[in-house]
């Protein structure tokens, strides 16, 4: 099940299996997890990889370690990588929460409105709007806008509950090199409340986010409004330099 010829380490592809298996009911909260000795033994890989893999769903809030116990899947509000290049159904998959996503507006190429932060102000963008949900509850708003010129006819493919990442590296063979977002509080106006199933003026986690593709800066932008009540909403950092 694991591929050592890929560029994604063993120990994330591991991690990633692992968040499948509990997202799919195979193991559930509070029900330990196989020891690092019998998952190394079960994936050919060695001990320190099976801990690097455990170690990463712990700081996802996936599971947590019980001292002189085991390590057992978490009943704790599950951690999403809010900053994940491979787009945000690959996110919620790594964490291991089943996101089902529903259309409000098709994929179509609409002029966009005046937005500072947007990069297609101004002009026309193909541009989606959907809601995500969890066990039923919506937990997030995407609106998301995409470059004309980049990803001609997009709006013909369908997209109702696929990955638009997939589709665009499928269909155009590009992956996003780099990104941008920022984050703020917006309380929830009438249309949010009603969308999201929550009273008005409720505190939202915004997040906009400019991705930019080879060739092709800032080609794709996204708003994310993020009800934080079902999820804690993260974002992993790397080797921090310090000055």
């Amino acid at each position: 099940m694991l591929d050592p010829d890929s560029p994604l380490p063993l120990y994330c592809q591991l991690a990633d299996e692992l968040s499948g298996q509990i997202r799919v009911g195979r193991f559930t909260a509070g029900e330990r997890i196989p020891s690092e000795h019998a998952l190394a033994e079960q994936y050919r890989l060695g001990r320190p990889t099976v801990r690097q893999a455990t170690e990463l769903l712990v700081r996802r809030r996936v599971l947590v370690r019980r001292r002189g116990s085991g390590t057992y899947v978490s009943d704790a509000p599950p951690e999403v990588d809010l900053f994940s290049l491979g787009g945000t159904l690959a996110s919620f998959q790594r964490s291991g929460v089943a996101l089902q996503t529903r259309l409000l507006k098709r994929l179509k190429r609409r002029e966009v409105g005046v937005d500072p932060d947007n990069p297609f102000a101004g002009r026309a963008a193909y541009t989606v709007e959907r809601l995500g949900t969890v066990n039923r509850k919506p937990v997030l708003l995407e609106r998301l806008y995409f470059a004309p010129d980049v990803f001609p006819d997009l709006a013909e493919h369908a997209i109702e509950s696929g990955s638009l990442s997939r589709l665009v590296e499928r269909r155009y063979g590009l992956r996003p090199r780099a990104g941008r977002q920022t984050f703020r509080v917006h309380a929830a106006d009438a249309g949010l409340a009603k969308t999201l199933k929550l009273a008005e003026r409720t505190p939202l986690l915004l997040v906009k986010r400019t991705l930019d593709f080879a060739r092709a800066p800032s080609a794709m932008f996204a708003e994310l409004y993020c009800h934080t009540d079902e999820l804690v909403f993260a974002q992993e950092l790397g080797d921090i330099q310090h000055a």
